[in-house]
């Protein structure tokens, strides 16, 4: 009886054709699935007599086989068909699309010229983790606990262990650079930092930061301010001035604050510079012998210098961008605007 039933599924697959996806999986389902017609066969074993089982199965078997063949064959046939299909829909002689390709992040365009420009004289770059333990991020950098100094930032720290944060800054990459490495040092270090800070045009908990480092012997503020007023004329223009007034930051000493000319009003005096025709860049000094010692360097053999900058900052004047949250907001008609700006 079952030979009959055989014959009769062989004779389905020999006459199915398919000319569409549908039709395909039509096919599939009614023959090659496991509630198909051949695997209803296979469900019938258990009735046939256990002197007929093999033979039964190798026919089964057979018409298996056959099913799958007959399968191939027609996928191959409706791919080819749909190719030519597709091939029938495109008009060679249309011209090509204007479609607009992505352009270079307004931040990454500004780091990559910071770098640039750094090690065009020297200075190589450094990276360190963003979850830093307190040493790395405060008390080898002359910040003592439960200092004033420490609430100049605002920090994230990591739930349950007050010893573990993500940076405030990216000098922690300097600590763990002067920690594994013997002067001379001349190091640049870009990245992410955080601070817990409530976000505004002008503030932000997540920015960038670049800090340089210089160490080796008889280094002094003049080589800060020169290398500073060169990285200004190359990043502003040549006509950019530089100043440099007195601050205070716990790892360095002296320290200062770096402004440049007003790049909007040319240095006369405007709302963004609050008519002052300056506007800060960054901080700098001389590295504190503690922190050297703290690193151990010898503070009596070696002196250096090292400043920070925010590459957002940079970025805001550099293109005059007045708002920091454009920066994170992925507009596209904010980023496209500097296309023509990264070429």
């Amino acid at each position: 009886m079952y030979q009959d039933k055989i014959e009769e599924i062989k004779a389905a697959i020999a006459a199915a054709d398919a000319n569409t996806a549908e039709e395909l999986e039509a096919y599939r389902m009614e023959f090659i699935s496991k509630k198909s017609v051949v695997g209803q066969l296979f469900g019938m074993m258990g009735q046939i007599p256990n002197e007929e089982k093999r033979a039964f199965g190798q026919l089964v078997n057979g018409v298996k086989n056959l099913a799958d063949e007959k399968f191939q064959a027609l996928i191959e046939k409706v791919n080819s068909s749909t190719s030519k299909s597709k091939s029938r829909e495109i008009d060679l002689t249309l011209p090509p699309s204007n479609q607009q390709l992505g352009s270079i992040h307004p931040l990454t365009a500004t780091r990559q010229r910071i770098i640039e420009i750094f090690e065009r004289i020297g200075f190589n770059l450094s990276e360190g983790p963003e979850i830093e333990d307190d040493w790395h991020n405060f008390t080898a950098l002359n910040f003592p606990e439960n200092h004033p100094a420490r609430e100049m930032q605002d920090t994230f720290f990591i739930e349950k262990n007050p010893d573990i944060a993500l940076r405030t800054h990216t000098s922690s990459v300097q600590v763990r650079v002067m920690e594994n490495q013997k002067p001379p040092i001349r190091t640049l270090s870009p990245g992410r930092v955080y601070r817990n800070e409530a976000i505004s045009a002008r503030a932000h908990c997540i920015f960038h930061q670049v800090e340089g480092l210089y160490v080796d012997e008889n280094v002094g503020f003049a080589d800060l301010k020169n290398t500073l007023y060169h990285f200004a004329k190359e990043m502003f223009g040549k006509g950019t001035k530089v100043r440099f007034r007195p601050s205070y930051f716990p790892f360095t000493e002296p320290s200062a604050e770096i402004d440049i000319t007003c790049l909007i009003c040319g240095g006369k005096g405007c709302n963004v510079c609050k008519g002052t025709g300056w506007v800060e860049i960054g901080g700098s000094g001389m590295v504190d012998p503690n922190v050297l010692e703290n690193c151990g360097i010898d503070s009596k053999k070696y002196t250096g210098f090292a400043f920070g900058m925010g590459i957002e900052r940079i970025t805001m004047l550099k293109y005059q961008i007045k708002d920091l949250r454009l920066f994170t907001e992925n507009d596209a008609r904010f980023l496209k605007q500097f296309s023509p700006l990264m070429t």
